[in-house]
């Protein structure tokens, strides 16, 4: 079988950079003084990778030469230069950073430290370990860009050499590859390494699908060659008969992204119309305005898919009028209308505040989304636990499809693809998401899972003591929502875990007739250092959390060698009961079975789930049997006597099969004060059906109202709770 990643490095055919073909390229734009440095720092990277050689046999220091060359592509300064060939002298020889910093300066040695993995430092997986050098290098850019271009110029040129790698590390290379490294290529707007990337990747982790793919879009531009070119032939016709003057490059669209198209719309290849695309590049944003008019008159626009990213950039600051046309024999061909700058920035991003430092508008609008983007990598990093759920965070980040949408005042805000009402409050402000409780979208009120669409004007509308709710982790869809969510969560949870272990422990303690305060401080600091705690806050919210028994803390807490002595009336009075008292408000560590669904006026008992915190069943629940072999994973449990908030439990109403019965009894439900969260129905014979419902309701006082309402309707047989 032939090697399709192969073929490709074959088409390609990238030339062996020597030291002194980097040096020659960089006297086009770099000083010699600079050279010199830059020829130092090879000099440096020999000695260190002496003696070790890549799996193409050849020296270690081509690689590193390589990737600079990459680089100077770019036009990057030198010491981005100098970093790039000692990018991997940390990672693979003794050299320290401290080193780096004595022999060159800090600077070079914290971009070399950024690229560099963590490979000294024990994970429990591969995956953990290359999460968290992932994270660090995402870090490292946010202080330094120049991280992210050397180590996407690194992963480029070991691409390029794939092919001689096992092929099951290929394929995990090459799906990091396109998980992570050309979407931040395209994020940073850097197209000409993001479509090497892709291709390449695609190549060594589909083979066979890249390879029918590239034998079928080749047999179509060989059908079609003609009719392209006479499109391209046609269009430049145009516009000398308009008197507009631009560049005309016809090119067959790229093969991921024809993948990628048919793969997200279920298409056949024969279905995917724009294989085809010409790119027109003009002097002015006027004139590419006049050429889009010039080439509808010439050819019909196909309806709906005219995009003006001119007006509004994409988030990684690209710009352009794209159109699709029907061209000859219907033939659909996608037209692309930009200026040059639009060209070249469109081509390197980021990478253009160093290729051409033109000072201009649309050049400072792409460092601007960067910079926009990597704040919100830092805010995401503050909000999250592992490295693990920091790179899910960033993946999600790294896939925008934008939807563009406007503040009341008018500033254009761009969202990921599906984003809600609380995407667009947090992308304002983490406060603004945060207190969000409602919103209005064209001035109409709407729930907050409300999915956002283009050209839509949100107002959020905040109240000071909201506060964030798990459910909308079920529809939110940008990172930084998401991150922001989990992390208020989390510090809830913590809170309400501590006031609940303070609650349980004392409740046994009482048992010894002691109370927490009695107990020594040397005692607790003596525990805490055992269990590897850095304060008694943290051993109270695993207490709450099912990771430590109440009972046996309390025992350990008092010692050996204390003979607890009965406490005086005083301290009897304040002293806490035996049983735990549910109220209702304990928050996210004390969960509800949804088993038997206990409501205020239930006999309940309460069972640790570790990690989780306590789970309140009824008493005679099913689901108990298992539990009662372990007693001490029970907590004796009651309803406190003023018990807040409202409880959900189920209901089974059987009815007469008649229209509107399911309306009128929920009807009946809501008039008695109670929300139904979920509703269903069973169809038992052609005379009755069976509905089946959630709602919530205060105490079993409020719930005995609702079925008595309920079973006064003239269409119910039968209304029973279900057990």
């Amino acid at each position: 079988m032939s090697n399709p990643l192969g073929m490709l490095e074959k088409e390609q055919d990238t030339p062996r950079f020597l030291i002194s073909d980097l040096c020659t390229c960089l006297e086009e734009y770099i000083s010699p003084d600079h050279i010199r440095e830059v020829y130092r720092a090879y000099l440096f990277g020999a000695e260190a990778h002496v003696g070790q050689h890549r799996k193409t046999g050849e020296p270690y220091i081509y690689h590193p030469v390589a990737v600079a060359r990459i680089l100077a592509g770019m036009r990057m300064d030198y010491k981005c230069l100098m970093a790039a060939i000692l990018h991997d002298v940390i990672e693979d020889t003794p050299t320290a950073k401290e080193q780096l910093e004595d022999t060159f300066d800090s600077e070079i040695a914290e971009l070399v430290d950024g690229v560099s993995k963590l490979s000294k430092i024990d994970f429990n997986s591969q995956a953990e370990a290359q999460a968290a050098s992932l994270r660090k290098m995402l870090l490292a850019m946010t202080k330094d860009i120049r991280v992210i271009l050397i180590k996407l110029s690194d992963r480029l040129h070991n691409m390029r050499t794939l092919g001689v790698m096992r092929p099951d590390k290929s394929r995990r290379i090459a799906k990091e590859t396109l998980e992570i490294f050309a979407p931040i290529a395209n994020r940073l707007g850097i197209n000409s390494i993001r479509l090497d990337l892709e291709e390449l990747g695609f190549a060594a982790y589909w083979p066979m699908r890249y390879r029918a793919l590239k034998n079928a879009v080749t047999d179509a531009r060989g059908h079609h060659r003609e009719l392209v070119e006479n499109v391209e032939t046609a269009i430049r016709a145009r516009l000398q008969q308009e008197d507009l003057h631009g560049q005309v490059f016809g090119r067959q669209k790229h093969l991921y992204s024809i993948y990628k198209k048919m793969v997200e719309k279920r298409l056949s290849f024969a279905e995917v119309v724009d294989v085809f695309a010409c790119r027109i590049v003009v002097d002015s944003v006027d004139t590419c305005y006049r050429v889009m008019g010039a080439v509808h008159n010439l050819y019909k626009p196909m309806p709906g898919r005219f995009k003006d990213y001119i007006a509004i950039p994409k988030a990684n600051g690209y710009q352009s009028l794209h159109t699709v046309l029907f061209g000859p024999q219907g033939i659909p061909i996608e037209i692309q209308i930009r200026t040059e700058e639009m060209d070249k920035l469109a081509e390197s991003g980021i990478a253009a505040h160093w290729m051409y430092k033109t000072g201009e508008a649309s050049g400072q609008w792409v460092k601007s989304r960067a910079s926009d983007w990597l704040q919100n990598l830092l805010e995401m990093q503050q909000g999250v636990g592992d490295s693990m759920e920091f790179l899910e965070h960033v993946k999600v980040d790294l896939f925008p499809d934008e939807v563009y949408v406007f503040t009341p005042r008018g500033r254009i805000m761009v969202l990921s693809k599906g984003a809600t009402v609380v995407d667009f409050a947090y992308s304002v402000h983490t406060d603004v998401g945060n207190t969000c409780v409602a919103a209005r979208v064209d001035r109409r009120l709407v729930p907050l899972r409300t999915r956002l669409h283009n050209g839509q004007t949100v107002e959020i509308i905040n109240a000071a003591n909201a506060g964030p709710s798990p459910a909308w982790l079920n529809f939110v869809v940008t990172g930084k929502a998401r991150a922001n969510i989990r992390a208020y969560l989390k510090n809830l949870q913590a809170q309400e875990a501590v006031n609940l272990g303070k609650r349980l422990l004392e409740r046994e303690l009482n048992l010894l007739s002691l109370r927490l305060e009695q107990i020594d401080r040397e005692q607790i600091a003596h525990i805490l250092k055992e269990l590897r705690l850095e304060s008694l806050e943290m051993l109270l919210a695993d207490i709450a959390l099912g990771n430590h028994m109440p009972m046996l803390m309390a025992r350990r807490l008092a010692g050996e060698e204390l003979v607890p002595s009965a406490p005086d009336a005083s301290q009897q009075e304040a002293l806490p009961s035996g049983v735990l008292a549910i109220k209702g408000t304990e928050g996210m560590v004390v969960n509800f079975a949804k088993c038997c669904r206990p409501i205020p006026g239930d006999a309940i008992v309460g069972v640790f789930n570790p990690g989780k915190g306590i789970v309140i069943h009824r008493q005679g629940c099913h689901n108990l049997g298992d539990y009662k072999k372990h007693g001490h994973k029970w907590i004796e449990s009651e309803w406190a006597s003023d018990v807040e908030g409202e409880f959900a439990t189920m209901i089974r109403v059987e009815s007469g099969n008649q229209r509107g019965v399911l309306a009128s009894v929920a009807s009946a439900i809501s008039q008695q004060g109670s929300n139904i969260e979920h509703v269903g129905s069973e169809e038992r014979d052609g005379l009755s059906s069976t509905l089946v419902f959630v709602i919530t309701v205060k105490n079993r006082l409020h719930l005995a109202r609702i079925l008595r309402h309920v079973r006064s309707l003239p269409s119910v047989m039968r209304i029973v709770r279900v057990k």
